[in-house]
């Protein structure tokens, strides 16, 4: 990735990646624990989100994470189904602001002394890029491995029936997340075949919005 494509997707980075945590803990908060919000976590300051090496990956791999939003689960009102609304919490709010990025988008291109100049049609396309960029947030954060979002629709519940299977699924899923994260970015091997279901997510969207 050159230096140029490297400036585009810093912001949408950024803001996608603050947007994300913030949904964890807000809808934390909002299903009773207060554990996020005391710790700072429930604001769209992007410093009290970002990690930097899982930042980091996301510009130069594609793929990358913020610090998790802590919560405590006997808090929570109904401590399985709260857990999954949290980790969920997350990829929709990627896939809400890449809507919102894809219809700014359509709007813009309506507007003939914005698309029809130079500069306006390279801001519709970065645009475009953010909305793409926070697909792939969503879609990303919901594989199902440790310790990504998707993984908590089963290890709330594992958490309980059988806590040496999900500490052996955190511990051996994460350094397989990494090594599967640095194989496809360095020796271009596709292994989750993301690209394809981003790109899928995509099109879908915009045939939707008719952007």
């Amino acid at each position: 990735m050159d230096f140029i494509e490297t400036i585009k997707i810093i912001p949408a980075a950024i803001i996608g990646l603050t947007v994300h945590e913030f949904a964890h803990a807000y809808t934390a908060y909002r299903l009773g624990d207060t554990t996020a919000k005391d710790m700072g976590r429930v604001t769209l300051n992007p410093l009290k989100h970002i990690d930097w090496m899982g930042f980091f990956l996301i510009i130069i791999a594609g793929f990358g994470w913020a610090k998790p939003v802590m919560f405590d689960p006997e808090k929570l009102k109904n401590k399985h189904r709260d857990e999954i609304l949290i980790s969920i919490a997350g990829p929709i709010s990627n896939l809400l602001l890449a809507i919102l990025f894809f219809l700014l988008a359509r709007v813009l291109i309506t507007i003939p002394a914005i698309n029809g100049t130079q500069l306006g049609v390279e801001a519709i396309n970065l645009i475009f890029i953010w909305g793409y960029i926070n697909i792939g947030l969503f879609v990303f954060n919901l594989i199902p491995l440790p310790p990504l979002d998707g993984s908590h629709i089963y290890l709330t519940y594992l958490k309980d029936t059988n806590p040496k299977l999900m500490a052996n699924l955190y511990k051996y899923g994460t350094l397989g997340l990494l090594v599967i994260i640095i194989a496809e970015s360095q020796l271009k091997i596709n292994i989750l075949h993301l690209g394809e279901i981003i790109n899928a997510v995509v099109s879908f969207i915009i045939n939707l919005l008719k952007v």
